[in-house]
Order: C-alpha cells, then sequence, then structure tokens
C-alpha cells in the first residue's frame, strides 16, 4: 500500500512529506488509518539526532484511528473499530509483562520494518509505531479501544503526553491525599501531572515553569500555587505554603538538567524525585549524595506513567466522560500533514499544550 508521511532523511532538517510503501500486517498486528497524531517532544528530540537512531525514518507515536486491516492472531478487535496507537509494544509473557509493568517489556522488537521508500529503501518505524503517516502497522499490544464517539484530536494525546503525566503521578509517585506534590515544568506532559496530583488528592500542587502563561495554564489545570522558576529560589516557596515541611513528591517533567539538580531542595525528609522528563544522551547532573541518604530521600524514573493499557485507558476515559479529566483543552492547534514542520516549530517555541496534525479522513 503507497501512503503519505512526513520523513527524515537527516538529522536536525525538516521532514519531508513524500510517498511510502506500507507493507500489511504480519501475525499478532493490525492496521490503523490514523486520524490524528500529536507531536510530542520526544519525537523532535529524535528527529534533531540527540538520541541517536538510523535514517531514514519516520517518527510519531501518539495517533489516534480506525483498524483498517487485522493481521492473523489478533483477537479482541475488529475492523473499522477506533482505537489509540501507542509505542508500548510489550510481549505479555516476559517477567516485566507478567509483573505489570509492560513497559519495560523486555522482548525485542522486530528489526524489519514495514515501511520502505518507493525505491525498495527500509524506512525506520521510530519508537514502534511511524505515525507521522497516514496509516500505521503495529502490534496488536499497541493500541487500545476507545468511544465511538470521542473525537480523535483529543483521544490521540492519550497515547503518550496524557498517561505519562497522569501515570507518573498515580502509578510511579503514589501520591496520596493530604500530601504537598511539586510539579517542575508546564507543559503537555506537566499539565497531566499536575492532572493526576489532583486526582489523587494532593492537598498542594505547586507548578514551576519559566513562563507566565504556562504557570496561567498549571492553574487552569488544578495548580493551588504557581511559582516562576527563574525567580529567586522556587523552593523557598513550598517551605512558605508548607510552614517548612517542604514537599513529599517533586516530578520533573521536563528534560532540563538543571530541573534536576535543583529538584532534590523542594523535598521534605523520605521525599521523592520522580524523573519523567528526557534530557539529551549524555547529559549529566550532579548531586552531593550524602544529603539524600540521610534525608532518607529517593529518586525513582518512570517511563509512559508506568501505565498498563487495559487497565488505565478505560479509567482515563471514564474520567474525561464524567468531566472530571480535561482533554479538549490540551489541544493547542491543529495541523495538516503537510505543515508538520511548522507545526514541529510551533511546539519547539514552548508555547504550545499540545500541537495535533489531522488527516483528511475522506482518503
Amino acid at each position: 500500500m503507497i501512503i503519505k508521511a512526513a520523513v527524515s532523511h537527516a538529522f536536525g532538517q525538516s521532514l519531508q512529506i513524500e510517498d511510502v510503501e506500507l507493507c500489511p500486517p504480519r501475525f499478532g498486528e493490525v492496521q490503523v488509518k490514523l486520524s490524528a497524531v500529536a507531536i510530542c517532544h520526544s519525537d523532535i528530540v529524535f528527529a534533531e539526532g540527540h538520541w541517536g537512531g538510523d535514517l531514514p525514518a519516520i517518527y510519531g507515536h501518539e495517533a489516534a484511528g480506525h483498524i483498517s486491516a487485522i493481521g492473523e492472531g489478533v483477537s479482541g478487535y475488529e475492523k473499522g473499530q477506533p482505537v489509540i496507537v501507542t509505542l508500548i509494544r510489550s510481549c505479555g509473557a516476559c517477567a516485566p509483562c507478567c509483573s505489570g509493568k509492560p513497559v519495560s517489556c523486555a522482548t525485542p522488537s522486530p528489526h524489519s520494518s514495514p515501511i520502505a521508500t518507493l525505491e525498495g529503501k527500509p524506512v525506520v518505524k521510530a519508537m514502534n509505531c511511524g505515525a507521522f503517516a497516514e496509516q500505521v502497522v503495529v502490534d496488536q499490544s499497541q493500541i487500545a479501544a476507545i468511544p465511538e464517539d470521542m473525537a480523535m484530536d483529543v483521544a490521540s494525546l492519550l497515547s503518550c503526553g496524557v498517561i505519562t503525566g497522569i501515570g507518573a503521578a498515580v502509578n510511579a509517585a503514589n501520591i496520596r491525599p493530604g500530601q504537598t506534590v511539586v510539579v517542575v515544568g508546564a507543559g503537555g506532559v506537566g499539565l497531566n501531572a499536575i492532572q493526576g496530583a489532583r486526582l489523587c488528592g494532593a492537598a498542594r500542587i505547586v507548578a514551576v515553569d519559566l513562563l507566565e502563561e504556562k504557570l496561567a495554564d498549571a492553574l487552569e489545570f488544578g495548580a493551588t500555587d504557581a511559582v516562576r522558576a527563574n525567580n529567586g529560589d522556587p523552593w523557598e516557596h513550598v517551605r512558605s505554603v508548607t510552614n517548612g515541611n517542604m514537599a513529599d513528591c517533586v516530578l520533573v517533567s521536563v528534560g532540563a538538567v538543571s530541573a534536576y539538580e535543583e529538584a532534590p531542595n523542594y523535598l521534605k525528609p523520605g521525599g521523592k524525585v520522580v524523573m519523567v522528563g528526557m534530557t539529551h544522551s549524555g547529559a549529566m547532573a550532579r548531586y552531593e549524595p550524602v544529603n539524600i541518604a540521610a534525608s532518607g530521600q529517593s529518586m525513582i524514573g518512570t517511563k509512559m506513567g508506568d501505565v498498563v493499557l487495559r487497565r488505565d485507558i478505560p479509567w482515563l476515559i471514564d474520567m474525561y466522560q464524567q468531566g472530571r479529566l480535561k482533554l479538549d483543552e490540551l489541544v493547542s492547534r491543529r495541523w495538516r500533514l503537510d505543515e508538520i514542520n511548522e507545526a514541529i516549530a510551533d511546539t519547539k517555541a514552548g508555547k504550545a499544550r499540545r500541537n495535533v496534525v489531522v488527516f483528511d479522513e475522506t482518503q
């Protein structure tokens, strides 16, 4: 099948809109005709070459659409069904999968890609998805059903930004009612970390960011306090509103080394830093370990919010349908596929909550 896609041929250069060949789904795979794909900062970091990888490649991993073909061995889905598409490929049988950690599946993904140029050169299906394209072929573990009446641009956000932020608060941080939480970075993931802390019953949710516009967004999404990151020592605000008790948890949603180095300053004894934002490969942070050890504090990483799709996606959709989870408000602007480079530039400017590429459903 010939489809249009935004292909990266050189790191740091504009993506090229071109026709590529997509092979039909193999055993255990599904093909999805996409209606929307959001632009995540991880896509940009990959496309700029900061995490390495091979080229040519198609990025994009935060998508939604309808199943257009089903390979042998797939059960529980049917053609035409609306689904989200994620990068979480899990075998369901390895130790991490059986321990409730499918995001850490130990089974390697296939080396072969279902995508090729019209000249027959393989194209990397980046992050197991390659969703900057009209259609994708993915493993059945990478999809989750959504309601027929759910807007696709909104649904696509569940595939990464929403589950990463909310999952970091709910699954990784295990925030308890009455706790004080700091969220560093009020972008797409940070806003959802704030929503997750709110759903957990946090008493204080302190948002920290450089931009006033982002702090205003944070208050809209449930933060109780908003602090400029470059206004003195922002952790002193936490000290003042907690009578010196400091925070139980700080979630770092940005990939900035300085944010990670400063994160322990917000914590009370026994508190934890949850590492969500992804820095560039090779970036190094410095800590004084004795302070963390003596205070009984901890630092933990979380990938994709430690989500379990079949458990968490129905819950999040239910929260959205009840009006307890903001999703529509996350969409900053909708773009066409041929505008993807402009959408990426707008995302890099730092003011968008989430930019979404939408596809012509008549094609």
